[in-house]
C-alpha cells in the first residue's frame, strides 16, 4: 500500500505507517520473548488496530516471520528520499532491535551451512514436493493442498539482507554501534543466497522444488528484484534472465494487486511492453469502475496503490544510485507528462516526452547533492539560461547541484527541433 508514498511525493502519507511499525515494536517484544525465547522484536504477516504481533491464521501464513523486517525498508526508503537524519536517528533503535531478534532466530542449515529462518513460508505458494500431501487442517478449518512451511525460503533471505545491510549503513551513517555492525555485516554474509534451478528460474525455496499450482498469484521470490534491489538487469545479469522465467511461468492471471507487482518486476527489467500487458490487464480483470481493485471479488487497495507504484517505476527508476528517466516506456504511451515525481537523494522531477523520447526534465535538487541521470537521449543541462559542465560516462550524464536550484534537461533533438 506504501509502495508509491515517496516517489511519488506523498512522504507524508507514510507517518501512519511509520507510527504503526513503532507500536508493533511494543508487542513485537513479547512475541519475541514468549515464543521464540529471542531478544528484539518480530512481527509476522497480519495485524489489526491493537497491534497484535504474533503469528495468526493458521501455521502456514503464520511462520512469516520477516513483516517487521520488510516494514523497517519502508524505514530506510524514507531517509533515502529524504535523508533527514533525525528520523533516521529515532527509527534506528526499532531496525535494530527487529536485527537483534534474527540474530537469535536464525539457524545454520544441517545440509548446506548457511544462515536460514526455520520455520519459514513463502506465501501462499505450495512447493510440489512428493510428500507435501493434502490435510485437514484444524486450526483455519480447510483442507489445505499441503504445507507452505519450509526453512530458509527465497523471500526470507532476500528481506533479511536487505534489512541487515540497511541497519549496518544507518549504524556508518550515524557514527554507532561499530562493532554491532561488523556483526551484521558477518552474519549478513553468511545468509543463504539466491539459487536459479534447473528450469532455469529463480528458486523460491532452498530446493529446487516446482510448485503445485500451475501458475501462482505471488511472485515472492521476486522480492529482491521489486521491491528490493538485489536483483539487477546490469549488474546480476543472470539472477534477472531467471525472475523472467518466474514471471513468464506465472503469467498474467491472480489479482489486482499481483499485476501491480509484476508490472513493477517488468518495469526494473526494462520490459515496458510486458508492463503495459499486466497494467492492461488489471484494468480488464481486477479493477472497478472507481479503479479500487479487486482481489477475490472484493475491494481491495492494494492493486489500486500498487499499480500507481508501478506506473511511476516505468517512468522513473533511481534504486541504483542514478535518475534513469522513463526506463520502461511503452510504445503505446509515445507522448505525455509526469510531474512532482520524486527521486532517492533528495531530487523532484517533472519529465515530458514525445514520440517515445524524453523531451525535456526539470530537477529540483531539495539537498543539493551531486546528481547523476540515465537517460537514452542525448540531453543538455541548464541552470537558467546557462548551459552548465557535466560528466559523461555510458549513457549517464553529472552534475553538481546547489540546494533549492532547477536544473533543466534538454534533449538534443527538441532542441534543434
Amino acid at each position: 500500500n506504501y509502495w508509491p508514498a515517496e516517489v511519488g511525493n506523498l512522504s507524508e502519507c507514510a507517518e501512519p505507517l511509520f507510527q504503526m511499525i513503532e507500536e508493533l515494536a511494543d508487542q513485537g517484544r513479547d512475541v519475541a520473548r514468549e515464543h521464540y525465547g529471542a531478544r528484539g522484536w518480530v512481527f509476522h504477516q497480519n495485524t489489526d488496530m491493537w497491534r497484535v504481533a504474533a503469528p495468526m491464521d493458521g501455521p502456514d501464513w503464520g511462520t512469516f516471520t520477516t513483516g517487521g523486517a520488510w516494514l523497517c525498508t519502508h524505514l530506510w526508503e524514507h531517509y533515502l528520499f529524504t535523508e533527514d537524519k533525525e528520523f533516521l536517528a529515532h527509527y534506528y533503535p526499532i531496525m535494530k532491535e527487529n536485527v537483534i531478534f534474527f540474530l537469535d532466530f536464525l539457524v545454520e542449515h544441517p545440509r548446506y551451512g548457511w544462515l536460514v529462518t526455520n520455520p519459514s513460508t513463502s506465501p501462499e505458494n505450495f512447493p510440489g514436493r512428493a510428500d507435501n500431501i493434502p490435510f485437514y487442517d484444524e486450526v483455519t478449518g480447510w483442507v489445505s493442498p499441503g504445507t507452505t512451511i519450509c526453512a530458509g525460503s527465497t523471500i526470507d533471505m532476500q528481506i533479511l539482507r536487505d534489512l541487515f545491510t540497511y541497519v549496518a549503513e544507518a549504524a556508518k551513517i550515524l557514527n554507532v554501534d561499530q562493532d554491532f555492525r561488523q556483526k551484521v555485516l558477518s552474519t549478513r554474509d553468511r545468509l543463504a543466497p539466491m539459487q536459479i534451478g534447473q528450469r532455469g528460474d529463480l528458486q523460491e525455496w532452498l530446493e529446487d522444488w516446482p510448485q503445485k499450482e500451475s501458475s501462482h498469484r505471488h511472485i515472492s521470490n521476486l522480492y529482491g528484484l521489486f521491491p528490493g534491489n538485489q536483483i539487477s538487469a546490469r549488474r546480476t545479469p543472470q539472477l534477472a534472465e531467471a525472475a523472467k522465467v518466474v514471471l513468464e511461468q506465472r503469467g498474467l492471471r491472480g489479482n489486482g494487486w499481483s499485476s501491480a507487482w509484476k508490472m513493477a518486476c517488468w518495469a526494473r527489467l526494462y520490459q515496458p511492453e510486458k508492463a503495459l500487458e499486466n497494467f492492461v490487464y488489471a484494468i480488464k480483470n481486477y479493477t472497478f469502475d472507481n479503479l479500487f481493485s479487486i482481489c477475490s471479488k472484493a475491494l481491495q487497495v492494494d492493486g489500486s496503490f500498487g499499480v500507481a507504484a508501478a506506473i511511476m517505476e516505468m517512468l522513473l527508476q533511481s534504486h541504483e544510485g542514478e535518475i534513469n528517466l522513463l526506463p520502461s516506456l511503452p510504445s503505446a504511451w509515445s507522448m505525455g507528462f509526469i510531474k512532482g515525481i520524486k527521486a532517492r537523494g533528495g531530487f523532484e522531477l517533472d519529465i515530458s516526452w514525445e514520440k517515445n523520447c524524453l523531451k525535456e526534465a526539470t530537477i529540483t535538487s531539495n539537498l543539493g547533492k551531486k546528481c547523476w541521470v540515465r537517460t537514452a537521449t542525448p540531453v543538455q543541462v541548464f541552470w537558467g539560461n546557462k548551459i552548465i559542465p557535466v560528466e559523461e560516462e555510458e549513457g549517464v550524464v553529472s552534475f553538481e547541484t546547489s540546494k533549492g536550484e532547477k536544473y533543466k534537461l534538454v534533449a538534443e533533438s527538441a532542441k534543434t527541433s
